[in-house]
């Protein structure tokens, strides 16, 4: 987050390079979304830094409609490409790009801020992504939790970003288990 984008910033860089330096990138994926206004800014640190994948928003290209130099970039640099929309973007826009794209992560909440409920109005993105493309990663991000996995994982997403259920739950790795459980169970269906 660049403050920008969104108005809170969070980690960059050097954290993603700091946890690198201490996780090899063949044990754990760093999926590194980002909520900045020049998306293309980011990608060769992300990169150096040992990003694995570099999601970006839709939105953020608006104003010099890049997406595809962006998209290009990431790929160029070695990194996976995902593309995010928020709530109020339609999901047709993202159609024209997909075939270049690794993932396509829908928001479930306004981007920027944690602890917001999840919108469950936003599952039937995620259902038409999964329909016109069953072998695209499809993400959600926001309130997911217990209580929201099985919406999400029944409209068809298979990655999971979970922020406050697991950083304030009693059990974190139960909430871990329970959340890849449920994800699980919706991809052998």
């Amino acid at each position: 987050m660049d403050g920008n984008f969104v108005p809170n910033i969070s980690f960059g860089p050097m954290v993603v390079k700091g946890l690198r330096n201490k996780v090899p990138k063949e044990k754990i994926f760093f999926d590194c979304h980002m909520m900045v206004s020049n998306p293309l800014q980011w990608i060769d640190d992300m990169a150096a830094a040992g990003g694995n994948s570099y999601t970006f928003h839709y939105e953020a290209c608006l104003e010099q409609n890049n997406h595809e130099e962006v998209i290009k970039k990431i790929r160029e640099s070695g990194m996976k490409v995902g593309m995010a929309i928020r709530p109020k973007t339609p999901v047709e826009v993202v159609y024209p790009l997909v075939d270049k794209l690794d993932m396509v992560l829908v928001m479930t909440v306004e981007p920027g801020f944690g602890g917001q409920s999840f919108m469950a109005e936003m599952m039937p993105k995620v259902e038409d992504l999964r329909s016109k493309y069953p072998n695209l990663n499809v993400e959600v991000d926001g309130g997911l939790g217990p209580a929201t996995v099985n919406q999400a994982a029944e409209a068809g997403a298979n990655v999971v970003v979970a922020g406050t259920s697991v950083y304030k739950s009693e059990d974190p790795s139960k909430t871990i288990t329970l959340l890849r459980e449920a994800i699980k169970k919706h991809l052998i269906k």
